[in-house]
């Protein structure tokens, strides 16, 4: 294990992990793929990106919120052509979980990061068009199974409704830019827009989903370049739906975040707009 580096004088806020390195930065950009036991479906994920050759075009690390199904074991991470694993060992869920993989992601000198989800429902086949966009310029980059060419099966109904016509909407009026997938942690985004001090991702106050939220609607707003590709997002057929959003609580949750992020109250502090 290798301790992270110091943050403090950043004046960022990082929850306490630790960091395997597999290997040595080999490119400009980073795929950050954040996993909580996702068993089979982390490698079968992996093993399809290294079909396509794309650990060569970015570099991969895991942000693991602690996984306990040896699904993350680095070695058998090394062979699948891994950069990195981070094991987050304070509080805090997603959110927590990217604050520390952009944190360390930063520290490294990358100029972009990709984030994608490690269950093996997106179309990893479109990274490179993530990437190409990073390079062209945009801050901010979005995937999405409902513009055209894009593709989703199985998507549970209410999920999609919701999507469609509640919180794609009103993301994109807080936005002031119209976005159609907006709960999707299919993703990228430009160091200059992490490193931007009017968004200041590197806080307590981002714990869960917040993060995700915030960041869609703030590049944007700061006059940030935004667009977004169009991918596929499959669930799978017959298997209990692996979505991390089950119940009443997580419902209610997810608004409250909805409600948060559309009234700006995840600004920072000294930015006023």
């Amino acid at each position: 294990m290798i301790a992270t580096g110091d943050f403090s004088r950043s004046g960022w806020s990082i929850p306490d992990f630790d960091v395997d390195v597999l290997h040595e930065r080999r490119t400009p950009y980073v795929v950050v793929i954040p996993v909580l036991n996702e068993g089979d479906r982390l490698h079968r994920q992996l093993t399809r990106m290294m079909a396509l050759s794309l650990h060569h075009t970015a570099d991969i690390i895991i942000a693991d919120g602690g996984s306990t199904d040896g699904s993350t074991d680095p070695q058998g991470l090394l062979a699948l052509g891994v950069r990195a694993r981070l094991t987050k060992r304070g509080p805090g869920a997603l959110s927590a979980q990217l604050r520390c993989a952009y944190a360390w992601a930063l520290q490294e000198g990358y100029d972009g990061m990709v984030t994608i989800d490690g269950n093996g429902k997106d179309g990893v086949e479109t990274l490179p068009q993530f990437l190409t966009a990073l390079d062209d310029g945009y801050g901010y980059v979005q995937a999405s199974r409902f513009i055209r060419g894009g593709h989703h099966e199985n998507t549970p109904w209410l999920r999609a409704l919701a999507i469609r016509l509640i919180h794609a909407p009103l993301l994109s009026l807080a936005a002031g830019h119209w976005l159609t997938d907006t709960t999707q942690g299919y993703r990228a985004y430009s160091r200059d827009y992490l490193l931007d001090r009017r968004v200041q991702p590197f806080r307590d106050v981002f714990v869960r989903y917040e993060l995700l939220a915030y960041l869609t609607v703030r590049a944007s707003q700061l006059g940030y370049r935004v667009r977004e590709i169009a991918t596929s997002r499959v669930y799978p057929r017959g298997e209990a739906i692996p979505t991390k959003i089950r119940g009443f609580s997580p419902l209610i949750d997810l608004l409250v975040i909805l409600w948060r992020t559309v009234t700006r109250a995840y600004h920072p502090k000294s930015d006023p707009r």
